[in-house]
């Protein structure tokens, strides 16, 4: 959770969600940043530059009579596009903008593999789309933030959001938000993707082949660990035509 006192702003970043995107956008309205960032060093947002608007890392602001009146708000995402993200940016061999979990990544190999981690290394082993899925289930998401359930985080005692934003319309509706609520003309770096269709870009396409593939038992079983993040706003399955975009 971080405050933004000059914006009046308060956000929840869920991983995995945009959440890199709009913490460099709120940066720039703080003034913290003075350019934007290139897209392959967003990820520096969540090092020393965020510390000072960390709730954590600032409890006493907790007692500011502004924090009251703020706006606060979040970001989610479909659960099955998520997925794909958290595997495809922590966790797969293919170059993104993100940080690998590399230790995590061989961790999954060895035990879904029953190998030594020395073996996972010495032969560059990755694991692959359906280990994980089954190591997420088998434990608890690995009690990693990138792949626990949205709700969870979101969940923090005592908290209300004035808004939840699904990031499937993040393009549409952060004018809004930045203008009406937050009172500055920054604006979001964009997606990754050559496409601002949701439904077009690469982790959509992905969930729809990949979790085709996966078996159905193993599907039920992910939808009840994150049937509450289906349930925030209605979240539309790999199957249906307007794949991921909520249904409300």
């Amino acid at each position: 959770k971080q405050w933004y006192q000059r914006r009046v702003a308060i956000t929840a970043g869920i991983p995995k969600s945009g959440c890199s995107n709009w913490i460099e956008a709120l940066l720039r309205a703080e003034g913290a940043l003075k350019v934007p960032l290139a897209s392959d060093k967003v990820k520096l947002v969540h090092g020393s530059i965020s510390t000072p608007f960390r709730m954590t890392a600032s409890a006493n602001k907790e007692f500011n009579p502004d924090l009251q009146n703020a706006f606060s708000f979040t970001v989610v995402r479909n659960p099955w596009t998520r997925l794909v993200s958290g595997y495809r940016d922590k966790l797969s061999n293919e170059v993104t903008q993100g940080n690998s979990i590399r230790h995590l990544g061989i961790k999954i190999v060895s035990v879904m593999r029953n190998i030594s981690t020395d073996h996972v290394e010495k032969n560059n082993l990755y694991p692959t789309f359906e280990e994980y899925l089954r190591y997420l289930l088998a434990y608890n998401a690995a009690n990693n933030i990138h792949f626990l359930p949205q709700n969870e985080i979101l969940c923090i005692p005592q908290s209300e959001y004035d808004v939840i934003v699904p990031l499937e319309y993040a393009g549409l509706l952060h004018d809004d938000i930045f203008e009406k609520h937050i009172n500055t003309s920054v604006r979001l770096l964009g997606s990754y993707d050559k496409t601002n269709d949701p439904r077009l870009q690469s982790s959509a396409k992905r969930a729809r082949e990949w979790f085709s593939k996966v078996d159905n038992d193993i599907i039920d079983q992910l939808y009840e660990f994150y049937k509450a993040d289906f349930y925030i706003l209605r979240y539309s399955n790999f199957s249906h035509p307007d794949f991921p975009l909520p249904l409300q």
